[in-house]
């Protein structure tokens, strides 16, 4: 690949854990990667170390410390944010986390970008109205999340209707075993300290809940076009099967792998092709027997209460998703226990209104009332 054939990439949340390792995918294939821009929410420095390490063209803070000294030639806000997604470029890598990934994906297809995704949420928010986007801009969505990664993987070349099931493996985090009748004493350690993966703090907690299984659920759907019964998942403790799909005639095609973020990113970039080296590979022989079991509703209600929001329609996902933001936050921060997470997010589903084919209007304002009404039940306060 000659110095012009490089493909343009832009970074949203380039110092996040996706963000960091999408850098570090970057640097070690020069020739087959350029980053041009640069996005970041509130870590000037770390900014500054990317732009500098990379010689970025563009970059902003989408929310800077009030003081903080931002890179030479930084932009600051979400407009700047949504301007750097549109640029030329020939893939917008958006990892992001959470709610704010919305609108610089939304400016991204509708510039005709091909997004490589990390951000399950911005599917869940608004799934209708990025595909509809998207197909009107003639964009593309790569997946990076590994399990929907391996599902891609397993589907290339594949017939869609021959699909029977869509089986998303999860490991059941750090509660898996753990008695149903200590859960009201779980503390924000133990939530965070996974067993399999090393990720951010709120992907980790939504892990601990398994409301991360229960989003990516409805990111499947959206994502490959499948029914929402087709969609199935299976706890798999060791988290050496990313995710599998069983076809009509009996087969299963499943992709193995050691739990490294860097393939799925390093897949997406490429839009496809395998690079050499990436990570190290799985030695099947030293690999623990594959074990699949049933998702406990009682243990992990949150994957039941998605499921149910993703056939409501609507704006219910983006409800779902704004009030467990909020739950998130107020847990690590000790303003509730864990065992409270989940009730309060079936009452802002329950209370959501009813909204079908909702606009980016719609979306926000669903997304502002449900962070208002968790923020009211965790507060005791009213909400309008």
């Amino acid at each position: 690949m000659t110095e012009a054939e490089r493909r343009r990439v832009v970074l949203l949340g380039a110092t996040g854990s996706i963000g960091r390792q999408a850098c570090d995918v970057i640097s070690r294939y020069p020739g087959r990667f350029q980053l041009v821009g640069a996005v970041a929410r509130s870590d000037a420095a770390g900014l500054d170390a990317v732009v500098r390490r990379f010689g970025v063209e563009r970059c902003a803070l989408v929310a800077p410390a009030r003081g903080a000294e931002l890179p030479d030639g930084c932009a600051a806000g979400l407009d700047a944010a949504c301007e750097i997604a549109a640029m030329d470029s020939d893939v917008v890598c958006v990892a992001i986390t959470g709610a704010a990934a919305l609108r610089p994906t939304l400016a991204a297809l509708d510039a005709g970008r091909r997004v490589a995704t990390a951000t399950k949420e911005v599917l869940v928010m608004a799934g209708e109205l990025v595909r509809a986007r998207a197909e009107a801009a003639g964009s593309r969505i790569t997946p990076i999340d590994s399990e929907h990664s391996a599902l891609w993987q397993c589907l290339r070349g594949e017939d869609t209707a021959s699909v029977l099931r869509l089986v998303l493996t999860a490991s059941g985090g750090p509660f898996r075993t753990r008695p149903l009748d200590t859960f009201s004493s779980i503390t924000p350690e133990e939530a965070l300290n996974h067993p399999t993966w090393r990720m951010g703090r709120k992907v980790t907690m939504d892990s601990a809940t398994m409301m991360n299984k229960g989003l990516e659920v409805i990111e499947a759907h959206f994502l490959f076009d499948v029914a929402y019964s087709q969609i199935e998942v299976a706890i798999h403790p060791t988290s050496t099967v990313h995710s599998y799909v069983e076809f009509c005639d009996g087969a299963i095609v499943a992709q193995l792998g050691v739990p490294d973020m860097r393939v799925p990113i390093a897949l997406a970039l490429a839009d496809g092709e395998r690079l050499p080296g990436v990570g190290p590979p799985l030695e099947l022989r030293g690999t623990a027997p594959l074990e699949f079991h049933e998702v406990d509703p009682q243990r992990f209600p949150a994957v039941g209460l998605a499921r149910r929001a993703g056939e409501t329609g609507g704006v219910a996902p983006c409800v779902l998703n704004a009030a467990n933001e909020i739950a998130v936050e107020t847990f690590l921060a000790g303003g509730c226990r864990y065992d409270e997470i989940v009730p309060l997010l079936a009452d802002a589903v329950a209370a959501a209104p009813a909204v079908q084919a909702p606009s980016l209007d719609d979306v926000l304002a669903a997304d502002t009332w449900a962070r208002a009404f968790a923020t009211a039940r965790f507060t005791g306060s009213a909400v309008s």
